[in-house]
Formats: structure tokens, C-alpha cells, sequence
């Protein structure tokens, strides 16, 4: 939770100081003035995270629409995929494999200045197995996935990224952010194991760090 207040306060903080900055204006509710812009974005990401004292990959799209340069309300996902172990109980090569998405809101802070910062914070669910593959060499190399156990969990990823204006439609950005879940429960099922916890409950919190590609109206 540290590391959630922590985001939040520095995202606090950098918006009411690029405000003083920007204007010392005052709006009101029932101002006259409408919004002066609007747009839209959709974007790919790919990440890097440790799951279960893992090395995973996490590959994701996001997007949304972007309000007045300072705002996105949109929704986002990943897919994930962890390096395979030997596990002695299943005598197999096991990974852990799955993927989580929601609700994007993304403050932009100093959107117009060619590098500037952004605030995304992912809310929403998601799901986690404990897989492998079968190879079937006999039969045309086809492959079977099957898993020892699954759930499913809630997830809040706020993050930060450096986000710089390369071209009027396009965005490069260096994000980092930090994965919260709901408690994750995955046991041994097969005949023959102990049908004790795979990993420990938290094993999804974490931090990821990564690179994301927009294209749109910013």
C-alpha cells in the first residue's frame, strides 16, 4: 500500500504545480467554458515482472479517450507469461500463465511539452493458471495445454511514465508501475501430490517496468 500512496501523492503534488504554472485562472462548476479538447488513443505495452520468484513477460493494450490533454478514461489488459520450472511434485516443466484488465485513468501531467508525465492506474480483474504443454512428436508435433490448478483475482496497478512526444500522433513512453491483487490460491490437484499450495498468495505483487507505444489524438 506504500507504494500506492506514494504514486498518488507525487501525481498530486506535480498536477497542482504544473497547474499554478499553467494558469492562475479559477473555474468554476457552472463555468461557460467548455472543454477545448478532446481525443483518443490506443496503445501497446510490453513489460517485465518477476511472478512467483519468476522471470515473466507481460504483453498489453490500453486506450481511452483523453480529455482536455490532461485526462484518459479507458480501459487496459495484459497477458502474461512466466518462465517454465521443473516441478518435482508434477515431474513436468511448469509455467505460471494468464492475464488481468479493467478500468484505465491515466492524469497526463504537461502533455504538450515534449517529454512530460503520466499517472495510469489499472483497475480490474483477472485470472492465473498453473500450466504446461504437452507435445504430441508422434502426431504432427501437436501440442495439449493443461493446467494443475487456476483462479481468479482482483487487481489495482497504479504506475507512472515518462512519456515523450515523438511525432503529433505518436507517444514512446518508460513505464513503471506496481501490481496489487487479491489473494491468489493455487494447489496441487493431481493424483500422487500432497495437494499443498503451489505459491504463496501473494505471489502476483510486484513491480513491472517496460515500454508503451500510443497512437492517436492526444
Amino acid at each position: 500500500m506504500k507504494h500506492l500512496l506514494l504514486i498518488i501523492a507525487v501525481a498530486c503534488v506535480t498536477n497542482l504545480v504544473y497547474a499554478q504554472e499553467e494558469s492562475n485562472e479559477i473555474r468554476t462548476i457552472f463555468s461557460n467554458e467548455s472543454v477545448r479538447s478532446n481525443g483518443g488513443y490506443g496503445g501497446l505495452m510490453v513489460n517485465y515482472s518477476n511472478i512467483a520468484n519468476r522471470d515473466a513477460i507481460l504483453m498489453g493494450a490500453k486506450g481511452g479517450w483523453v480529455i482536455n490533454h490532461a485526462f484518459t478514461l479507458g480501459l487496459g489488459g495484459y497477458g502474461f507469461i512466466t518462465e517454465p520450472k521443473h516441478d518435482v511434485s508434477l515431474n513436468k516443466d511448469y509455467e505460471f500463465a494468464g492475464g488481468y484488465g479493467g478500468l484505465l485513468l491515466e492524469p497526463i501531467i504537461g502533455a504538450k511539452h515534449p517529454v512530460h508525465l503520466s499517472f495510469p492506474i489499472l483497475i480490474g480483474a483477472g485470472g492465473v493458471a498453473y500450466t504446461t504443454t504437452n507435445f504430441d512428436y508422434d502426431n504432427n508435433y501437436n501440442y495439449e495445454d493443461t493446467y494443475e490448478d487456476s483462479d481468479a483475482f482482483f487487481v489495482l496497478e497504479p504506475g507512472v511514465e515518462l512519456e515523450f512526444n515523438v511525432v503529433k500522433f505518436m507517444r514512446f513512453a518508460l513505464s513503471c508501475s506496481y501490481r496489487y491483487t487479491s489473494d491468489v490460491n493455487l494447489s496441487y490437484t493431481s493424483e500422487g501430490t500432497d495437494f499443498s499450495s503451489i505459491a504463496s498468495k501473494n505471489m502476483l505483487h510486484g513491480w513491472n517496468f517496460g515500454l508503451a507505444f500510443k497512437f492517436g489524438k492526444f
